[in-house]
């Protein structure tokens, strides 16, 4: 795997701007913060944030994927200023969970989601080196 950053061009923080990798790809669904039973056990985003990465990475390690192997997420939040508000613990469950470990991101605001409660989806994309 390799970080793709042009000369000259700041570090962003939290994310890479493009990764090129080679191996067999996982690909998750959009995955929300509920539990094996399908409760949200959180009414928050860092709670449900946390949720969303716990069962991300679950998904990813039936095939042998972990963090490390993350090449893609995108995010789909239902709010902007409540997510703004929550960055530094977002922040911090993600290095919990995910390392120091940065793929390619995207964030969008969607004015809902499937599951009324949910506040939170990401998709993710992993590459596997073979």
């Amino acid at each position: 795997m390799k970080t793709l950053l042009p000369p000259g061009w700041p570090r962003p923080k939290g994310y890479s701007n493009g990764i090129s990798a080679r191996g067999r790809m996982v690909f998750t669904a959009g995955v929300i913060g509920w539990d094996e039973t399908e409760r949200f056990v959180a009414r928050d985003i860092p709670g449900q944030f946390r949720q969303v990465l716990s069962n991300t990475l679950a998904i990813l390690a039936e095939d042998g994927a972990g963090p490390e192997h993350v090449v893609r997420m995108t995010w789909y939040i239902t709010d902007r200023d409540a997510y703004a508000a929550a960055l530094a613990d977002i922040g911090a469950v993600y290095r919990e969970l995910m390392g120091r470990h940065y793929p390619t991101m995207a964030v969008v605001q969607v004015a809902g989601l499937i599951e009324r409660d949910a506040l939170i989806e990401i998709e993710t994309t992993a590459v596997v080196p073979e």
